[in-house]
């Protein structure tokens, strides 16, 4: 358990307006601050910080208290999770006594699930840059896509070997537990590999904690899924998820405009591109938990989806959903059988700028 010094030496430091700060757009009224509360939907900011009594009290909704009830509330976090993220922020060191049984079980299996997360990662990257099927595959993919060195290890892409259960026998070597593999979904009820002679695509949270993966196939055999991902799990949820969230979080804000596309390779070009405010709601229809996570940063989002009728009915269907939830939209729509991976591709960085609503 938590120390009351720490919690007490956290409460101190934790200055009100910074926390809120980075997860929401602040601006200054009198002694106060305001802006449009993350905890309902509304036109009028009704949320208001005062960083003399270092609290926050939503006059619409009714939310109020300090810094760590503000995290409690917006990542869904227990009061000890609450602490220890500020803790971590503020790089103040946690004084505890001894923890309940449940509690150092319940924190021991999550720490676990992204343990073995960083070590699939690991696996994937070595495979693809150390390993000929990898270098020859893989990479030449990712290569001929025009992803730089620096991008490919920046995204953590990967690759999985065509053998059966290679990455479950190494992770076994390893001392995991094989119920853990199976739960992140890198190793089926057979005990064989799921991601199988695939691209990787590692998929990190918020903070940067890998959650989840997603292979893509090369194979031209139709009856192949293009992407399989992996299932959803106590770290993953894909409808809270959004890929390339961790990347784009400081530009989405710097250019208060979120880019929302629908693919992996649209964001890692975009972002080589250096168009780095954006993201994708990749494996899912575009989800009001999504929406409610780009709007901590900015109120603006403008949707970039594929030019073919699929991609124009779910940028459609998108727009209706941003616009319910008290924001600004523009689409943009794409020449027909084009991505915005390609269409940077044929137009240029400077092409998106351009581009009207």
């Amino acid at each position: 358990m938590i120390t009351q010094k720490t919690v007490q030496e956290v409460m101190n430091i934790a200055r009100v307006e910074d926390v809120i700060g980075d997860f929401i757009n602040l601006k200054r009224r009198g002694v106060n601050m305001i802006g449009n509360c993350p905890f309902h939907d509304e036109k009028t900011p009704s949320f208001t910080v005062s960083p003399s009594k270092n609290i926050y009290k939503c006059f619409g909704c009714g939310k109020g208290g300090d810094s760590v009830r503000f995290i409690m509330d917006h990542e869904h976090l227990s009061f000890p999770e609450a602490v220890r993220f500020l803790a971590a922020r503020y790089r103040i060191e946690i004084e505890e006594t001894e923890n309940t049984a449940q509690e150092i079980e319940q924190k021991q299996v999550t720490d676990s699930l992204y343990i073995v997360n960083d070590f699939a990662r690991d696996y994937f990257t070595d495979v693809l840059f150390n390993r000929s099927e990898g270098r020859n595959i893989g990479l030449s993919y990712f290569k001929e896509r025009g992803y730089r060195e620096s991008t490919i290890k920046k995204f953590q892409l990967g690759y999985a070997t065509e053998e059966r259960d290679e990455f479950t026998k190494k992770a076994i070597d390893k001392k995991f537990n094989i119920e853990h593999l199976r739960t992140l979904g890198l190793t089926s009820k057979s005990d064989l590999d799921f991601f199988r002679s695939r691209v990787m695509f590692t998929i990190h949270n918020v903070s940067g904690k890998v959650v989840a993966f997603a292979g893509r196939t090369l194979s031209s055999d139709k009856k192949q899924p293009k992407y399989i991902n992996s299932p959803e799990s106590e770290i993953y949820n894909k409808r809270a998820v959004l890929y390339g969230l961790f990347f784009a979080k400081e530009a989405i804000r710097k250019a208060d405009e979120c880019i929302l596309v629908e693919g992996y390779t649209d964001v890692i070009t975009l972002h080589q591109g250096q168009i780095e405010n954006v993201v994708a709601s990749s494996g899912t229809s575009l989800t009001r938990e999504q929406i409610r996570l780009i709007k901590r940063y900015t109120p603006n989002i403008k949707i970039i989806y594929d030019g073919d009728p699929a991609g124009i009915k779910a940028a459609l269907r998108g727009l209706d959903l941003v616009l319910e939830s008290d924001m600004n939209v523009k689409l943009v729509l794409l020449p027909d059988g084009q991505d915005p991976d390609s269409f940077l591709a044929a137009q240029g960085t400077e092409a998106f700028p351009r581009i009207s609503p």
